[in-house]
């Protein structure tokens, strides 16, 4: 879908509440039914609205699929109002610094954020599960999860003391474990790597014995070709890629134990959202709809490129072995039972959110993950 796809009226304003809701009917999101719908004249007088909001991101806006798709997204926004609603994106830095941008929407600094919840996890650690967590769901469970299991009104209950509305705007799919000086082989080989790694990942690798380190992604390939760290993270082959990680760390694991697939949202200040008419209100959400389908197609396509190109390049991608991901496993799930347990909220979260794994594991062994090696079987022949 482009940004000059036209959208029918009735279903802007047909896509659920105030945050995804009812919008996404499946987990493609069903892009392609806008295409085939025309703008429809409208039947109720608007106002002449030329309204400017601005979006903080945690993104340098070059960044492939994220700081990128924070800019389509605003664009979008634009199109669809006929320019009454105009959004502004600053690069991360430029109005708050990227583990501000939470704040910013909740104080009214800016209308909108871009980013992903458990960048502020400190404010509630329920929100590490509306991006994902260890052994956690695949980008299509969670959008699954938000839309019909749930999901989306927890969410918008644990940002609602905020002032803030989440929205759904796509997801990375699987994530690469790490890129690594040395190979991995027992869980042994954790202890004493120093590791640029965030979130409950980190948490998991420092009871493995590992020296988690934070790092903005603009330092972390100078800190691997330097010495100063072992190992780091980041997201996928394409960005991985263009931050030239395997330069200086041979071996990549994939897929992440701790990021399956991470969410990212779009924020929107619940009183800046609440001053607009409903036509705009419809718009933010059609926008936010159509965004979820192309980020997540965005980082699909581009990691099935890049991949071949880090093979060229001499990288090694690799699995991490059983003992290795059991002993991952059983830490994880201590590790995330205590987030569930750790704020009101979380203990209203984490029961829903285990209930619905559980039985999206249950669908993936004879569904999707019985598919993929059925195919993977058909096509060695």
């Amino acid at each position: 879908m482009t940004r000059h796809t036209r959208i029918g009226r009735r279903q802007l304003i047909g896509f659920g509440a105030a945050g995804l809701g009812s919008t996404l009917a499946v987990a493609s999101l069903a892009s392609a039914s806008f295409a085939e719908t025309p703008l429809a004249a409208p039947s109720i007088p608007r106002a002449a609205d030329n309204i400017v909001w601005k979006m903080a991101t945690a993104w340098p806006k070059d960044m492939p699929g994220l700081g990128a798709s924070a800019q389509a997204l605003a664009d979008r926004i634009a199109t669809l109002s006929d320019g009454r609603l105009k959004v502004q994106v600053f690069d991360a830095g430029d109005l708050v610094a990227h583990n501000q941008v939470f704040d910013a929407v909740s104080t009214g600094k800016a209308e909108m954020g871009h980013g992903s919840p458990y960048y502020w996890a400190t404010k509630d650690p329920a929100f590490h599960y509306f991006s994902g967590v260890p052994f956690g769901l695949t980008a299509a469970e969670h959008v699954a999860w938000l839309a019909f299991g749930g999901g989306q009104a927890l969410w918008e209950s644990a940002y609602e003391p905020f002032g803030v509305l989440p929205f759904y705007v796509g997801a990375t799919g699987p994530q690469a474990a790490g890129w690594f000086k040395r190979e991995i082989r027992t869980p042994e080989d954790f202890k004493g790597l120093a590791i640029r790694i965030t979130g409950l990942g980190a948490d998991v690798l420092k009871r493995m014995g590992a020296n988690p380190v934070l790092l903005p992604q603009g330092d972390i390939a100078a800190a691997l070709e330097s010495g100063a760290i072992d190992a780091a993270e980041w997201a996928g082959p394409w960005n991985d890629l263009a931050l030239n990680l395997p330069r200086s760390a041979p071996f990549c694991y994939m897929p992440a134990f701790h990021e399956l697939s991470t969410a990212i949202e779009l924020m929107v200040g619940k009183t800046a959202y609440e001053t607009l008419p409903a036509d705009l209100q419809a718009v933010i959400r059609a926008a936010a709809l159509a965004s979820a389908t192309e980020i997540s197609a965005d980082f699909t396509a581009n990691n099935i490129l890049a991949l071949p190109m880090l093979i060229d390049r001499g990288t090694s991608v690799k699995h991490f072995p059983d003992a290795v991901i059991d002993a991952l496993a059983k830490i994880s799930a201590e590790i995330l039972n205590g987030v569930g347990d750790s704020s009101p909220m979380a203990k209203e979260v984490h029961p829903a959110f285990i209930a619905f794994r559980k039985k999206a594991v249950a669908y993936a062994a004879v569904a999707e993950g019985a598919a993929l090696t059925m195919r993977a079987r058909a096509l060695a022949i």
